[in-house]
């Protein structure tokens, strides 16, 4: 099996390869590799798409890698890959972004990507460091994870999802804020589970066994 990490040139992407690596190596799941190459993405089992920064740029990135991104959208349109998006790359499944400008998103989960307004004004913006998810609904990458867990996040925007189904965990930041989203062969985190230590390894060793 290989698992191809999308580098499209938005963010540092060793410690996900790290932690990708290690539980691969852990379970026998086969390989993990950081490619910028469309023939591996699109011979890829599953993929991963990271990102870092603001929605805009990881998208005109994205699109601008034509090769990669045309072989993304096929494997998992047509072929129904296992796909999972971290943080940026979980918000670049929207409908369309709003940070800076109004930007089109790939649209595999319907909804926009807004800034985090915590009702509580004692609460900063971004949304940094640990929080307890709180799981919506149930779905194969949740197992042995519960609510309460922790994870780690980094952002200033929010997924917000049209379809309540599609929203699989959330966590409380002044209101709820999307940690989790998916549906058919997709799902999409917007903490970094390669940060997010135990629980984060094991919800990365979920993707790599989940056969949806």
């Amino acid at each position: 099996m290989l698992t191809a990490i999308i580098d499209y040139e938005s963010g540092n992407l060793h410690s996900a390869e790290k932690a990708f690596q290690r539980m691969a190596h852990e379970m026998d799941a086969g390989e993990v590799v950081v490619t910028s190459d469309a023939d591996v993405v699109a011979r890829a089992d599953r993929l991963v798409l990271p990102g870092d920064g603001a929605f805009p740029a990881c998208a005109t990135e994205l699109r601008g890698h034509k090769g990669i991104y045309d072989a993304m959208v096929e494997a998992v349109e047509q072929k129904g890959r296992p796909f999972l998006g971290i943080c940026v790359g979980m918000q670049l499944m929207a409908t369309t972004g709003h940070e800076y400008s109004e930007t089109p998103g790939i649209g595999w989960i319907g909804g926009d990507v807004v800034k985090i307004t915590p009702t509580d004004g004692s609460l900063k913006v971004p949304h940094m460091g640990w929080n307890n998810l709180v799981i919506d609904n149930d779905h194969a990458i949740f197992d042995g994870i519960k609510s309460g867990d922790h994870t780690y996040f980094v952002h200033s925007y929010q997924f917000q999802v049209r379809n309540a189904a599609e929203r699989l965990a959330h966590v409380e930041y002044g209101g709820d804020v999307t940690a989790v989203i998916g549906r058919d062969t997709m799902v999409g985190m917007q903490f970094h589970p390669e940060k997010s230590q135990d629980v984060g390894l094991r919800m990365i060793g979920n993707f790599l066994r989940w056969t949806p």
